[in-house]
C-alpha cells in the first residue's frame, strides 16, 4: 500500500523541515495522513499516482501546519508591523536606451484558473469577451505576439490553469496554433476541501466529484511549477525572469522599465503596489517587519487594528497581484525547502449544505523568501481588474483606446481618473448586461454612475458628471436614444431633476 513518506523520485518540499512521523503525532493529523493514504493506494494509473500523491504530500504539509498554528494561536505582532521602507518600495521610473533583447530572458504567465460564474458565464473567466468581440485571452496573446513581432524576440505566453479550467483552456488555445506566439499550459494543485467539524477530507477517492476539491489559491504557483517540471524547462531554455499576473487584470502588460529596474537592482522577485483610494481598503499591503518586506493581507490584521489598515495614513499602497520573479531564485527556495506561505483559511458552505474549509495561500506572501525583494510603485494605469459587469462597462467604453491588446486611457480623460459605476443587481450576469445597453453610453465626461433595478439604456446615450438611475420595484425605466443626462437623478416614475 502506498503511503505518504516521501520519495526520490518525486519532488516534494517541506519533509526536511517537519519529521514525517513526530509531524502527523496530533489525532486529527494522523487521521487526515491515513484518509490520503487510502486514496492515492486507489489509484491505478502509475503517472496519475506520481502527481496525486506529490499533491496530497503538499496538502498535508499545509494542513499539518494549520493545525499547528491554530493550536499555538501565534499572530503577527502589530507593535513591530512598520511602513516600508524607500529602499523596498521604489518608485516607477521610465528609463532610457532599454535594450529589448532582454524580452529573450523573459516568459509571462497568467493565473488562469478561474471561472466566469460571478459574471453568470460558464467556463474559464479568460474566454469572457471584453472589447470588440475579443476575450481576456484573445487580448493577452494579441499583446505577446506584438511584443515578439516588433522586437523580433521569444516570450513564451504560459497559462497556470485549475482543474476547472483546463479542459476548456485546452479546446480554446488551439485557435492560436498560427500565431508567433508559443503556448505553454500546466495545472496548479488539486487539494482536497476539509470537513469543519471533523476535520476529515470531502472526497473519498482520487475520482470524487469536482465539488469535494480545490485550487489552493496563487500562492500554489511555485509548487505547481515545480511539480509539473516546467520551472526546470524555461531556466533550460534560457528564461531567467518571468512576469505573473491574474489573467482579468487588464493593465498587466510587460514594461521593460519594470524588467530593467528589477536587473539594476538584483531583485529576486518585484511586486507591483499603485496608490491605494477608498476602493481598494482591503487589498494587501507591503509592510517592514523585523527590517524585511512583507505582504500583511486583511485576513492577518486583528480586528481592533481594522480601521488602522483601512487608511490610507499608514498604509498608503496596495498589492496589484503583478509579480517578477528571478526563475533560479524560485529553484534555489523550493531546493531548500524554505518556502512558507502564510495560510488562507477560506470557509465554505456546500451546496448541500456542509460547511468545509480550504487552506490557500498567497503569491505576494512569497516576498519574504526572496532576496532584495521590492515594491515599485506602479501607475494606476497598470491595475485594471475586471471583477464585475461594472468594471466591464468602462473598458467597453471609449475611455479606453485598444491597439495591439493593449487598453489606454483616453487623452482626454487622462486627468480625472477612472468614474466609479456601480450598476446592480440586474447588469450582474454578462447576458443581461448586454441585453440592457444598446450601445455602450459615452462617459467620457462621467464622475459617478449607479444605476439599480429594471433600467435599460438607448443608442448613443451620452452620461456626464454624477448620474443616478434608481426603477423601484414594479417600475421600468428606458432611457431613450440619444438622452444627453448630465448630474441628473431618476428615479421610478422617470422624473428628471437636477441636483
Amino acid at each position: 500500500m502506498a503511503t505518504l513518506e516521501p520519495k526520490k523520485d518525486v519532488r516534494q518540499r517541506g519533509h526536511s523541515a517537519i519529521d514525517f512521523k513526530s509531524a502527523t503525532t496530533g489525532v486529527a493529523a494522523k487521521t487526515m495522513r491515513n484518509e490520503l493514504n487510502r486514496m492515492v493506494s486507489g489509484e491505478t494509473d502509475p503517472a496519475k499516482k506520481k502527481i496525486f500523491e506529490a499533491e496530497m504530500q503538499s496538502f498535508f504539509l499545509l494542513f499539518n501546519r494549520f493545525l499547528t498554528e491554530r493550536a499555538k494561536g501565534e499572530k503577527l505582532d502589530w507593535e513591530k508591523i512598520n511602513s516600508p521602507k524607500p529602499e523596498q518600495v521604489r518608485p516607477y521610473a521610465a528609463l532610457d536606451n532599454v535594450d529589448p533583447s532582454i524580452l529573450n530572458k523573459l516568459a509571462v504567465l497568467k493565473l488562469n484558473g478561474g471561472l466566469g460564474t460571478t459574471m453568470g458565464c460558464v467556463g474559464p473567466k479568460s474566454i469572457i469577451e471584453v472589447r470588440e468581440g475579443m476575450t481576456f485571452l484573445d487580448l493577452s496573446v494579441r499583446q505577446i505576439e506584438h511584443l515578439n513581432e516588433k522586437y523580433n524576440v521569444n516570450v513564451p505566453f504560459i497559462l497556470m490553469n485549475s482543474f476547472n479550467t483546463d479542459e476548456d483552456t485546452a479546446r480554446i488555445i488551439q485557435k492560436y496554433q498560427n500565431h508567433n506566439i508559443n503556448i505553454l499550459t500546466f495545472n496548479q494543485s488539486r487539494y482536497p476541501r476539509v470537513d469543519k467539524e471533523s476535520l476529515l477530507p470531502c472526497p473519498k477517492e482520487t475520482t470524487s466529484d469536482k465539488a469535494n476539491w480545490y485550487p489552493p489559491g496563487h500562492g500554489d504557483i511555485f509548487d505547481a511549477l515545480t511539480n509539473s517540471g516546467l520551472l526546470d524547462k524555461l531556466i533550460a531554455a534560457g528564461k531567467e525572469y518571468i512576469f505573473i499576473s491574474n489573467v482579468d487584470n487588464l493593465g498587466a502588460v510587460v514594461d521593460l522599465n519594470i524588467m530593467q529596474t528589477m536587473i539594476d537592482a538584483q531583485a529576486e522577485y518585484v511586486m507591483e503596489v499603485t496608490d491605494k483610494t477608498k476602493a481598494d481598503v482591503k487589498g494587501g499591503t507591503i509592510i517592514d517587519y523585523d527590517g524585511k518586506a512583507r505582504l500583511l493581507e486583511v485576513a492577518q490584521v486583528p480586528k481592533d487594528h481594522l480601521d488602522e489598515f483601512c487608511s490610507t495614513r499608514k498604509f498608503k499602497i496596495f498589492n496589484t497581484n503583478n509579480i517578477w520573479c528571478n526563475l533560479k531564485a524560485i529553484k534555489r527556495v523550493m531546493d531548500e525547502d524554505a518556502l512558507n506561505l502564510e495560510i488562507i483559511v477560506n470557509n465554505k458552505v456546500t451546496d448541500a449544505g456542509q460547511a468545509v474549509i480550504q487552506l490557500e495561500t498567497a503569491i505576494g506572501a512569497a516576498i519574504k523568501h526572496f532576496d532584495s525583494a521590492i515594491g515599485i510603485n506602479v501607475p494606476r494605469s497598470r491595475f485594471l481588474p475586471v471583477k464585475s459587469c461594472s468594471d466591464l462597462l468602462l473598458i467597453k467604453s471609449k475611455l479606453y483606446n485598444l491597439e495591439h491588446g493593449v487598453l489606454t486611457m483616453d487623452k482626454s480623460r487622462e486627468f480625472g481618473g477612472t468614474p466609479v459605476v456601480k450598476l446592480g443587481d440586474q447588469f450582474k450576469k454578462v447576458a443581461n448586461f448586454e441585453k440592457r445597453f444598446k450601445s455602450i453610453p459615452n462617459i467620457t465626461e462621467l464622475d459617478h454612475l449607479t444605476v439599480a433595478g429594471d433600467v435599460s439604456f438607448g443608442k448613443g446615450v451620452r452620461l456626464a458628471g454624477t448620474c443616478i438611475i434608481v426603477a423601484n420595484e414594479g417600475n421600468k425605466i428606458m432611457i431613450p436614444d440619444g438622452t444627453n443626462l448630465e448630474n441628473k437623478l431618476i428615479t421610478g416614475n422617470l422624473s428628471i431633476i437636477d441636483h
